[in-house]
């Protein structure tokens, strides 16, 4: 630590006999412990200097034991303010931006990552002690600021890198272990995506304090912050890591577009892994929304096509003559996002969707009928969005559902009796919402069917749809 000169004595000293003092002079040990932080420049080593000093006087005294108790109004706040402490903490210990010939630098991060890090360990033991008794229950809300800080600091340091040594190593990976403990987690992905499903994790917070440094202007302001993304993120699998793909996606694609070889290995390890734990093209759907920023309908003339039009385009291309079962599903899985994606503008594609959706009702896949339900899914979507269009489709659409539910009542395969229900039950619903967007012509086509079918599925089907019929307009709600 830089050394400095007499100083006077901690403002907790003397206000009261020891173990008795006043329960706000917590709040302004530590108040006046920011203050130190936040300093003017040319005071700010030596006073960060003894703010780490005085810290650690104040995390061994008893007073400091009811921290997380809870039950004293007085230290409401405290968690808040223990919080920015972490943080003050870890801007204190960060590596400076990038720059060639200062191992100087580096030894001197090396150094302040150790002495925070003993601090952090004392931290975190009082939580341990406060734990372990019976009469502190609130320990989790006051833990909970804490957390994101101490782990962010501990990946930072128990890394090899040019900022680290083997003791500022030893010291941060002795940190973070202690933070599963306390947090009651067995691993780091347990602690980042939830030990059960009840718990929510906290990969969340962990991306929230990154992303400030994780934008296109202050993203190599701190070096360490890259890696830690990098490390956190291949630390979370499928499925949890879908639900965070807006967070993900932006920092990896900027670190991968960077003109230093190293990064862009990096961002590409990160892309890589997104790829293999989130589903690759509804990935692509939450790519598109970064990708179409600059183009905005402003009312005048055609929209722009974008670029989920044309990955949509790409798609029913190879669906069309696509005979491999396996792709044959992927395809057909994917296709309601899309639809749902562009909404009424899927109009732009209904003559090539019309085919790969009558192709693909007529193939049989397999005992789950995995495509069929989703190209069902695919056809209500579209009568939704796209029903002032349809009723020039009714006769091909109408003959297509009929043949599948013709072809499902004398299915002697070995299809469970629940796929062909609900096969039957998609279909029938595709009826009704095309007999609405035709304004009642289905049912005057299928009136005589009724009388003359053999078949009691069939013919249940078909009367489902003539009593449930309204040939009201279909809407895009």
């Amino acid at each position: 630590m830089e050394p400095h000169g007499p100083r006077e004595s901690p403002p907790w000293e003397g206000s009261s006999l020891p173990g008795a003092w006043p329960s706000s002079a917590l709040g302004q040990a530590f108040s006046q412990i920011l203050h130190q932080f936040a300093g003017q420049e040319s005071q700010r080593g030596k006073a960060r200097s003894a703010a780490l000093e005085d810290l650690a006087a104040l995390l061994e005294a008893k007073e400091c034991d009811r921290l997380f108790e809870g039950s004293d109004a007085s230290l409401r706040g405290m968690p808040e303010m223990l919080g920015q402490v972490a943080k003050a903490l870890g801007k204190y210990a960060a590596p400076a931006e990038e720059q060639e010939g200062r191992g100087d630098r580096h030894s001197e991060v090396a150094e302040k990552a150790a002495a925070v890090a003993l601090l952090f360990l004392q931290l975190l033991r009082k939580v341990e002690a406060a734990k372990n008794s019976l009469v502190c229950p609130a320990w989790k809300t006051s833990l909970r600021p804490l957390v994101g800080p101490i782990y962010v600091f501990a990946v930072t340091h128990s890394l090899e890198q040019p900022w680290t040594s083997p003791r500022s190593q030893e010291v941060a990976g002795q940190v973070l272990a202690l933070l599963l403990q306390v947090t009651e987690c067995s691993s780091v992905a347990g602690f980042l995506h939830g030990e059960n499903e009840d718990e929510k994790g906290r990969f969340t917070v962990i991306m929230g304090l990154l992303k400030p440094d994780l934008n296109k202007d202050s993203w190599k302001n701190n070096p360490a912050t890259k890696y830690v993304f990098s490390w956190t993120l291949q630390k979370v699998t499928r499925p949890w890591l879908s639900q965070h793909l807006e967070r993900i996606l932006p920092p990896s694609l900027l670190i991968s577009d960077d003109y230093q070889t190293e990064n862009k290995i990096l961002g590409v390890h990160c892309l890589h892994h997104i790829v293999l734990n989130v589903a690759v093209l509804l990935c692509l759907l939450d790519l598109f929304p970064i990708l179409e920023k600059a183009l905005h309908w402003k009312g005048d003339g055609a929209r722009p096509t974008t670029q989920c039009d044309e990955v949509l385009q790409l798609i029913l291309t190879h669906m069309e003559p696509e005979h491999r079962l396996l792709l044959r599903r992927t395809y057909a899985r994917n296709l309601p996002a899309f639809v749902k994606r562009l909404g009424i503008l899927t109009v732009r594609h209904l003559k090539r969707l019309e085919r790969v959706i009558i192709g693909y009702l007529e193939v049989y896949d397999g005992p789950e009928e995995e495509a069929r339900l989703k190209i069902l899914e695919t056809l209500k979507l579209v009568l939704q969005y796209t029903w002032p269009r349809v009723s020039c489709r009714l006769e091909v659409l109408l003959k297509a559902l009929l043949k599948l539910i013709c072809d499902i009542a004398r299915d002697s395969s070995l299809t469970p009796d629940s796929v062909k229900s609900a096969l039957l039950e998609e279909a029938t619903n595709c009826l009704i919402l095309l007999d609405r967007c035709a304004s009642g012509r289905v049912k005057g086509l299928l009136a005589k069917i009724p009388h003359s079918c053999e078949d009691s599925q069939v013919g249940n089907c078909i009367r489902r749809v003539q009593q449930l019929s309204e040939g009201a307009p279909c809407d895009t709600t």
